[in-house]
This record gives C-alpha cells, sequence and structure tokens, in this order.
C-alpha cells in the first residue's frame, strides 16, 4: 500500500511538472562549433533526459565488460566451494554410517574444493579417528588450534586423542587450557574434576564442584551431594593425623547430607571419643532416620565407652523404635540382645528375618544365640550351612564392583559418589561405555575392567567353617552318617558314573544292602572340650561393621537375590523343652 501511494506521488508531481512547462512555454537556442540549435523548453528537457540515460546505459555496459575476469573467477570459487559443502555433508553421513572408506574420499574432496574450512578439519579428524589413524587426527585437531572458531574444539579432540593413547598429564593439559579459554565448557569442568578426584586432591575437587554448581553446569541437589562427599572423604583421611580437621570436615558433610553414612558414623565415633555423648546421639539418630546402616547402628551403640550390655541393649532397642521393622534395627537389636543375655528376646527378635527367608547375617546370628545359649553344635553348625546358600546381605555396589567399605570414588571408572547401599546382584559384569566418533564426544576408549571383587568376608570364609569337622566327645557314641536328599542324589549320580566303567569289565554281584542302624537319643551332655564352630568369631567378621562400612537401606525395592533351596530350620525349643527324639528310619531329616 506504500508503495502504490509512493507510485502515485511520483506519477503527480511529473505530471505537474509537465503542465508547468506547457503553461510557459520558451524556446532554447546554443551555438556550438559553428552550428545553431534552436527548440522550445519542453524538447530540450526531453532530449537532456535521454542523453542522460544514454550516459548510465554506456557506463553500465563498460562496467560489465571490465568485470567479466572477476566474475568468472567468482563463480568458480562458488562452486567450488558448493562441491566442498557436499562433499562434507556427505562425509558426515558416512561417518554416521561407519563407512570409513567413503569418509576419507569425501575428506579429501571437501579439502581440495573447499581449502581449510572449520567443517573440513573436523571431517578430516572424524574420518582419521574412524579409520583408526590417530596420527592424522592429531595433526587435524593440532590445525584447529590457529583459528579462534576452532580452537576449543580442536582442544577437545586432543583432550580425547591424549586419553585414549594414556597420556593423562597432556589430557589435564588440554582440559586446563580448555577452561582458561571457555569457563563455561562442560566437558572440560567434568574432566578436571576426575582428575582432581583420582588424585585425591578433594580440595580442588571441592572447588571444581562449587565452579560447576555457578556455571549451572550441575544441578544445586548434585553439587551438595559432591562436596558432602569430598568432605568425607577428607575426613576418612584426616582422622589419624588431624582429628580437628577430620571431625570438622565430617560434621560439615552430615549438614550438607544428613544420610551420608561414612561422614555420620565417623562424626559420631569421633563426638562420643570427644566425650560429648549427647551431640552425638543426636546425630547418629538423625543419620538414622535418614538411612539404616549396620556402622551407624554400631556407633549408636558403643557412643558411651564402658556402658554395659544392659545399656548398649536399651540403645538398641531405641534405634529400633525410630525404625520400627527396618532389619538393620531388627538385626542390631538381637546381636544386643545375644550380648546381654536375652536369649529369649533375641530369639523373638529375630523371628520376623527368619520368616522371611534369612540373609547371611540373621543366619550368623541364630548361629551365635545357639553357641551362647545352649552350646550345640549340631544347631550352630546347621545354621552355619544355612548362611553359605542364603541370600546376601546389602553391601556397597559401584559399576559392578562388590565392597564392604565405602569409597568417595570408584576404582572402575573413577565416578564420584559411584557407590550405593544395595543388595548385589546375583550377576556382577562390567557395562562398557559407549564411544561416538562422529562428534568426539568420548571421555575414554579404555573398556571398563570386569569386576569380581568380592567384601573381604564373603559367604566362602563361612562354607570353610561349616565344612570343618566336629570331633565328638569322649562319652558320645558314633553316629550313623545321615544325608539331605539332595546330597543324597549327587553321592548316588557319582558313584554310579564311577562304577559302571568297572561294571562292563567285570561283572560282580550287588552286596546286599545293610539295614540302616535306627537312631537313638543321645541327650548325654556333650564334653567341654569337645571341638565346636566358633559362631561368634564368624559373626564378628561379618556383622561388626568396620569403620568404614556402608549405610543401609530397606530392601524393598532393591533386586531380589537368588534364594538357594534349603531345608527348613524351625526355631529350637529351650532347654526345658527339650524331649527324647524318637527314632525316625524313613522320613528322618537334618534340618528338622
Amino acid at each position: 500500500m506504500v508503495r502504490v501511494l509512493l507510485y502515485l506521488a511520483v506519477f503527480a508531481c511529473l505530471a505537474i511538472g509537465a503542465v508547468w512547462l506547457a503553461d510557459r512555454p520558451g524556446e532554447v537556442s546554443v551555438l556550438w562549433q559553428g552550428y545553431r540549435i534552436e527548440t522550445s523548453v519542453a524538447i530540450a528537457a526531453i532530449g537532456v533526459v535521454v542523453l542522460a540515460m544514454a550516459a548510465m546505459l554506456l557506463w553500465a555496459v563498460a562496467r560489465f565488460v571490465l568485470g567479466l575476469p572477476s566474475a568468472f573467477s567468482f563463480a568458480s570459487r562458488a562452486r567450488r566451494r558448493a562441491r566442498g559443502f557436499e562433499a562434507v555433508s556427505r562425509g558426515m553421513v558416512a561417518i554416521g554410517a561407519g563407512d570409513p572408506i567413503a569418509a576419507g574420499r569425501h575428506a579429501t574432496e571437501a579439502r581440495r574444493f573447499a581449502g581449510n574450512e572449520p567443517l573440513t578439519l573436523l571431517l578430516e579428524a572424524q574420518a582419521a579417528q574412524l579409520s583408526g589413524d590417530r596420527g592424522a587426527a592429531e595433526a587435524a585437531f593440532k590445525t584447529m588450534l590457529d583459528k579462534p572458531e576452532t580452537r576449543v574444539l580442536g582442544l577437545r579432540g586432543l583432550f580425547v586423542e591424549a586419553k585414549r593413547r594414556g597420556d593423562m598429564a597432556a589430557a589435564r593439559a588440554f582440559a586446563d587450557d580448555a577452561v582458561r579459554r571457555s569457563p563455561s565448557l562442560a566437558w572440560a569442568n567434568d574432566a578436571l574434576l576426575d582428575f582432581h578426584t583420582n588424585a585425591g586432591d578433594w580440595q580442588a575437587a571441592r572447588t571444581a564442584v562449587e565452579r560447576r554448581a555457578a556455571l549451572r553446569l550441575a544441578e544445586k541437589a548434585e553439587a551438595k551431594r559432591q562436596r558432602a562427599v569430598l568432605l568425607a572423604a577428607e575426613a576418612l583421611e584426616a582422622q589419624g593425623s588431624e582429628p580437628e580437621k577430620a571431625l570438622a570436615a565430617a560434621l560439615e558433610a552430615t549438614k550438607l547430607a544428613p544420610g551420608l553414612t561414612p561422614a555420620a558414623a565417623l562424626a559420631g565415633r569421633m563426638l562420643a571419643e570427644r566425650g560429648d555423648i549427647r551431640k552425638a546421639a543426636k546425630l547418629l539418630e538423625a543419620a538414622w532416620k535418614e538411612v539404616s546402616h549396620p556402622d551407624i547402628a554400631a556407633a549408636y551403640l558403643d557412643v558411651r565407652p564402658g556402658d554395659s550390655a544392659q545399656d548398649r541393649l536399651a540403645r538398641a532397642v531405641t534405634l529400633a523404635k525410630l525404625r520400627p521393622s527396618d532389619p538393620e534395627g531388627v538385626l542390631a537389636l538381637a546381636g544386643a540382645a545375644i550380648h546381654a543375655r536375652d536369649f529369649a528376646r533375641a530369639r523373638e527378635t529375630l523371628k520376623p528375618l527368619l520368616a522371611g527367608g534369612a540373609s547371611v547375617r540373621a543366619c550368623l546370628l541364630m548361629a551365635e544365640l545357639e553357641e551362647a545359649e545352649h552350646g550345640a553344635a549340631g544347631r550352630v553348625r546347621e545354621w552355619l550351612s544355612r548362611a553359605t546358600r542364603a541370600p546376601r546381605d546389602a553391601a556397597w555396589v559401584a559399576d559392578g564392583l562388590v565392597s564392604d567399605t565405602w569409597m568417595p570414588v570408584s576404582p572402575i571408572s573413577g565416578r564420584l559418589d559411584a557407590f550405593v547401599w544395595t543388595v548385589p546382584p546375583a550377576t556382577l559384569g562390567h557395562h562398557p561405555q559407549a564411544l561416538d566418533d562422529v562428534l568426539a564426544d568420548l571421555d575414554d576408549s579404555t573398556p571398563l575392567i570386569e569386576a569380581r571383587a568380592e567384601p573381604v568376608t564373603t559367604v566362602e570364609s563361612v562354607t570353610t567353617l561349616a565344612a570343618a569337622p566336629v570331633k565328638p566327645s569322649a562319652v558320645e557314641e558314633p553316629k550313623p552318617e545321615v544325608q539331605t536328599k539332595p546330597e543324597a542324589q549327587a553321592k548316588a549320580v557319582a558313584e554310579t558314573s564311577v562304577a559302571e566303567p568297572a561294571a562292563k569289565q567285570e561283572q560282580k554281584p550287588e552286596p546286599k544292602p545293610e539295614p540302616k542302624p535306627e537312631l537313638k537319643p543321645d541327650l548325654k551332655p556333650e564334653s567341654k572340650s569337645e571341638s565346636r564352630p566358633e559362631p561368634r568369631q564368624v559373626a564378628a567378621e561379618v556383622l561388626a561393621p568396620g569403620p568404614s562400612a556402608p549405610a543401609s537401606t530397606s530392601r524393598a525395592g532393591h533386586p531380589t537375590p537368588v534364594i538357594f533351596p534349603v531345608a527348613h530350620a524351625p526355631d529350637d525349643p529351650g532347654p526345658e523343652d527339650v524331649q527324647p527324639l524318637e527314632a525316625k528310619k524313613s522320613k528322618f531329616r537334618l534340618f528338622g
């Protein structure tokens, strides 16, 4: 609409000018080189306009003729540039498809037509990475350092290549340079944090975490948790040499993350050693409400040194009331009751855990209870045998590694705060990181090591104790060997497989089976010199948490472990309820 009005205005001006000239006629006379030209004013004006248009046309033709060489050159460059970018596009597609031959061909074509463009250098580097030519890839990344727009990309590529060849010093130098040039780079900040944590430089690691939080490269909750983990690591490292510094760091860690078990347990123990019993108990109770863990329970029961077993039992009752029906609280209460020789309470406390499938620690506690209450070696060995096949208890798990101690950094992947207190899965395996060469978005080409490390105290130690023979006392009569049904079947299969080759060589008549002797009850008191397994020692190794044992959580929501079929072992009667056993020939079972 505006253009239409503008055109109308121009035409109106021209019309007004023509009318004005028509109303004012006149003559124009020109005398030049002996020639005289006379005409009207209107014709003279038209002639001037035509002359101006002719001059403009001649100037345009002259410019076109003079600019033909540069026009041809520009068109050629444009065509070459278009072909170069087309080659870059096809090369990136070939890299994404995993075709190194096509990627290399398109990279060569892009370099020939597009020259030293940033995308051409990136294509060359990615094609070299795809084909395994690390030297050519590094050369392309070093070329990127010469241009400001590709300098950071070149540093990223050189960082990746340095990590691939295992040169961590060079990788750290490239990451430092990238952070100085562009502080908001996420990959460079993450790399520096990993370098600091793997080197054990907790102060520098905390600085890196705070910088990431300030740049909004990490969530506030994540940064807060990472600071607490680093403070806990610093406290654990300094607890022997600098106790004041360790206590301050542990208290600050508990403020940032009250449920961080290593920090809470260490802070509680150190406060108790300083005589601040009330503050230590309050801190441990707050941590127990967040997450239940055997380390917190042990620190809470030992909060006042020199207390009697009854005082420890009273504190265990208080701890169990804070989280009712929690398995860790039940185990802590049962252990305290056994040490206080309140066997009835310990047995009653363990009943819910035994009914739902007893774990290793529950079986060991039952073995300790039988040893302390009755001193029955058979019952003790029965529970130790069940412990070898019971589901595993919760432990610290990170990247397929099962550990009985908490560590701030995973020894497999180097990840901060990787350990989680959970029930270990039945099968552990490594999960290698995926490598992405298209955008050089990888941190390390070294595959993860398959973790097969197990806790220091495992079920195998219980197996050795359970397999130890128990010597009969001098007054006991030798008892016939009784096997469970699965063991008898396995033994029969083994004997059959061994006897088959011998049977082919010579046929011998089978001997008649001898009648099994009847089992007679033996209620004679056991000799004190009788050799028995020591369940207390086993339970102490498995149940007593060390200074860095982890934070327990409820088993709800965790993967269900494989439960081996075992014969049910009912709760044992007290000494006053012991009745003479009837001899059973066909239905006798070892496990009740």
